[in-house]
């Protein structure tokens, strides 16, 4: 199963290098702050002024609530025999996937209290919110959108560049309708058009990920996107820091 993503990451990867058709830019990095390197980090978004992360890894995923500079201010861990992913805050609630087990749980949003649990169709990679449903990334090149309350599936979006499919999407965060989106294995996040699933352009944070990346062995690619309203924070799982960019 791992050899088989790694080889579509792979494919994904020189695709975007020699046939992508949409931009890339840049970032500028304008500021950082600390990131707690145990973390491999699967969801990222802001409540307020906190950041809400969710973490990966079998016996060591978990919910926290955290400030810019790094004081945990509430956490919860789930069963050792799931792999945490993505998640996002709706109203009172947050939701945090699972990778393979077709589960979802719902956690209250201060404090931290589980609530419950619902299924899932697919497995689960990222999760965000737009027009009052939640957008899911399952690895695939389909965005699965599903209402809230019976959690059925009510449509799916396509991402494409041009005339390829664009596959391992994974941590997702919603700017008006625009949608951002980590590729899994690359240092590109997909900048995508709602609902349309076209593919605008690629922030391409290669650079900065391979300068971390030979710096801190232990650090693992790019994946964590959170919007405060004006700026961008972005990260990746066992990273010693967010940056704070603009595109």
């Amino acid at each position: 199963m791992f050899r088989s993503i790694s080889f579509c990451a792979f494919l994904v990867f020189a695709l975007l290098s020699a046939y992508a058709e949409a931009p890339r830019v840049v970032p500028t990095i304008l500021d950082s702050v600390p990131h707690e390197m145990s973390h491999f980090t699967q969801g990222l978004s802001f409540d307020g002024k906190d950041l809400i992360e969710t973490t990966g890894q079998y016996g060591q995923s978990g919910l926290y609530r955290r400030t810019l500079d790094g004081k945990i201010l509430d956490s919860a861990r789930i069963e050792d025999r799931y792999f945490g992913e993505g998640s996002v805050v709706l109203g009172d609630e947050i939701y945090y996937l699972t990778w393979k087990s077709h589960k979802a749980f719902i956690y209250s949003r201060k404090p931290f209290k589980k609530k419950g649990e619902f299924r899932i169709p697919t497995e689960g990679w990222g999760l965000t919110l737009w027009r009052d449903q939640l957008l899911m990334s399952n690895g695939s090149d389909e965005l699965l959108q599903i209402a809230p309350g019976g959690f059925a599936v009510s449509g799916i979006i396509k991402v494409t560049d041009g005339r390829y499919s664009i596959k391992l999407l994974n941590e997702l965060e919603v700017v008006g309708n625009f949608l951002y989106a980590n590729i899994w294995q690359t240092g590109l996040i997909a900048e995508i058009e709602l609902p349309s699933g076209n593919v605008l352009r690629y922030i391409d944070f290669s650079k900065k990920a391979g300068e971390i990346r030979e710096n801190f062995p232990n650090a693992d690619v790019l994946n964590g996107i959170a919007y405060d309203g004006k700026d961008f924070w972005i990260t990746g799982k066992l990273w010693p820091q967010i940056y704070k960019v603009k595109f």
